[in-house]
């Protein structure tokens, strides 16, 4: 398997809340922005960083491990085929004093599923029928079918996070000074000071009792940059010990040329693409919606993408899963070509009765997926105006209002990328193609729900491949929600002396923290 890889997301500074300063230890940069810390409310992977370092989960992965193993149970396993039954340890607590418990974990999914927040991760759970606390120690999950092969690994992904239920609501967002302020959380480190996307300040967390062990460094600060220009200046002057997401090809060639500082490159399976709102986006009547995607499928560029825009740091992805995983087909290549094809775009066009040229409003992200969306972005104008089918109006939106935009289904057609929860193709399926689904683009199709659970509650290895290459064959021909457009690597810097950094960019694509020492 090619591995996986960390999603970038974003959000706007707010105030200052802490103890003081943490002092010393490991000095972490980004570009990325906290969009929350309330796990019910963020879906990326700029959230997730800070969350995976203060919030515990059931089950986890090790580092370097890609099967789940207990962390805050003691044991989990499949008590019937519905049912997924854990033993959480015993003696517990958050970082307040207050116990974590059974309940506690109940009380976390319900409040999760309850929420169903339209930027939060509550279509991963779209599986899970309740869940119950028999007592103190035994939670029980009864899941809507049987034999899912994936809700194991989904445990300890962004949906998974155990929240102390005396602090959060169970109907509504907690904003992030309440969370720090309420120490309602129970993993590796504290926040002793919380700077919203300024500094963050991190502290080990004495009572932490789950499958990660003791942080390597007691206390860590991360730092948040407008820019890589910034991040970049940083890492190479020693000024911070690491920096991860996001630098541009160019820095990152440049640096790979400093003696002073190390490049560390994870196993790949980043994905960009291109979403359609299908309520809002160009054309009369689904038919014609559908001949406009087909078309933009045909004229995209994507080896130009990748070599003229990112100097081949990203490669050009054909599928919404990435190649390498297990299942994964190159169906846009079989039936749009690699390379721009005006003429097939044109009959597309001319065959639904759609009029040229479209005219496409595309929103992209400039803080979010990293500095070169700016170029990416302009190059895919250029390229669907190159045929003469399209006028694109291209627009740009600060992280924070994005999210919010999109979900209120502001953007027509836009830019995402994602860093996948688990190392399974299905999660490059279910979350964008179910019902409910993480994109909220309106997408739904009973054949294809039915083909997704039947590929996740599939026992039969090559059988379940198979129905995983068909939903890739079916969304590129039938559908297209979504144009995938290129896939990327993890890769962090760091100064010389800085150990552990290949073993948490890992296939489970969480970057902790407790790993890392100096």
């Amino acid at each position: 398997m090619a591995g996986l890889a960390l999603l970038a997301v974003a959000g706007c500074g707010a105030g200052r809340t802490g103890e003081g300063d943490a002092g010393g230890g490991l000095v972490i940069g980004t570009t990325d922005k906290i969009f929350s810390l309330d796990p019910a409310a963020a879906y990326d992977q700029g959230s997730y960083v800070p969350e995976t370092q203060i919030f515990q989960h059931v089950m986890n992965f090790a580092p370097g491990k890609t099967t789940p193993e207990p962390d805050a149970a003691e044991k989990c396993e499949f008590s019937t085929p519905t049912v997924y039954t854990c033993t959480i340890k015993k003696g517990l607590k958050f970082a307040s004093g207050n116990p974590l418990t059974a309940k506690s974990v109940k009380f976390s999914f319900d409040r999760m599923v309850k929420i169903n927040d339209p930027n939060g991760p509550a279509s991963l759970l779209g599986n899970l029928d309740h869940t119950d606390a028999a007592d103190d120690y035994t939670v029980a999950f009864t899941l809507k079918n049987a034999n899912d092969q994936t809700f194991p690994a989904i445990l300890p992904t962004q949906a998974g996070p155990i929240v102390d239920e005396t602090v959060f609501p169970a109907d509504k967002i907690l904003d992030d000074d309440a969370v720090v302020k309420g120490k309602a959380y129970s993993g590796p480190y504290t926040i002793t000071s919380y700077d919203k996307n300024k500094l963050v300040e991190y502290k080990a967390n004495p009572d932490y009792n789950g499958l990660l062990g003791k942080p390597k460094t007691e206390s860590v600060s991360t730092k948040y940059y407008a820019s890589g220009d910034n991040l970049k200046l940083e890492i190479q002057n020693g000024n911070i010990d690491v920096a991860y997401r996001s630098l541009s090809p160019t820095d990152l060639e440049s640096l790979r040329g400093n003696d002073k500082v190390a490049v560390h490159e994870g196993l790949g399976g980043e994905l960009r693409y291109i979403v359609f709102n299908l309520n809002t986006m160009p054309g009369g009547t689904p038919e014609q919606k559908l001949a406009v995607r087909k078309a933009v499928a045909s004229s995209i560029d994507r080896d130009a993408l990748s070599s003229q825009v990112y100097k081949g740091t990203y490669t050009p992805a054909y599928s919404s899963v990435p190649q390498g995983f297990p299942g994964a087909t190159e169906s846009f290549k079989d039936i749009y070509g690699a390379k721009p094809n005006k003429a097939q775009a044109a009959k597309f066009l001319t065959d639904a009765g759609v009029a040229g040229p479209v005219e496409i409003n595309l929103q992209y992200n400039p803080d979010h997926y990293g500095g070169s969306s700016s170029e990416e972005y302009a190059a895919i104008k250029s390229q669907l105006e190159a045929t003469g089918l399209f006028k694109v109006n291209l627009q740009s939106t600060e992280w924070v209002t994005y999210q919010r935009e999109r979900a209120r289904d502001g953007y027509p057609v836009y830019q995402m990328g994602w860093f996948p929860d688990y190392p399974d193709p299905d999660d490059y399926l279910t979350p964008f193609f179910a019902p409910n689904n993480f994109l909220q683009n309106h997408f739904e199709d009973p054949a294809i729900t039915a083909q997704l659970t039947a590929e996740v509650t599939q026992p039969d290895k090559d059988k379940r491949l198979a129905i995983i290459q068909q939903v890739q064959r079916d969304m590129a021909d039938k559908h297209i929600s979504i144009v995938p457009l290129l896939s990327g690597k993890q890769i962090a810097i760091t100064t010389k002396g800085v150990q552990g950094t290949e073993s948490t960019l890992d296939p489970s694509t969480k970057f902790r923290y407790s790993v890392l020492s100096k």
